[in-house]
């Protein structure tokens, strides 16, 4: 299977975004494997840009993740027709779920 997601995104055209606690958010812009062949490997990476309520002035960094830290403590917030085919759907928030990730509040 080709990577439909090898090919390097927008920062505003992410394909998926996870948000967790403390503010963090990671936008995924890249995968290097298809999923098909990532779901095999532990050390499988994601190119993103993310952000924390440590970053200053709410900037954002680029750089690779592990794909599997970013699904083990991030939600899936929006995603591409594409990224929930493979991926699944975003979870759908109530307002206050929201502003509890944002301050890493655990329900």
């Amino acid at each position: 299977m080709k990577n439909p997601f090898g090919k390097t995104t927008d920062f505003d055209k992410p394909y998926a975004i996870y948000q967790g606690g403390n503010g963090f958010e990671w936008r995924i812009l890249k995968t290097y494997k298809a999923p098909d062949s990532e779901a095999k490997d532990q050390y499988a990476r994601w190119f993103t840009s993310a952000t924390s309520d440590m970053m200053q002035g709410g900037g954002y960094e680029m750089g690779d993740a592990y794909a599997k830290d970013i699904k083990e403590y991030g939600t899936l917030v929006f995603a591409t027709n594409e990224w929930s085919e493979h991926y699944g759907a975003p979870h759908s928030y109530k307002s206050s779920e929201l502003l509890d990730i944002r301050l890493g509040v655990a329900r």
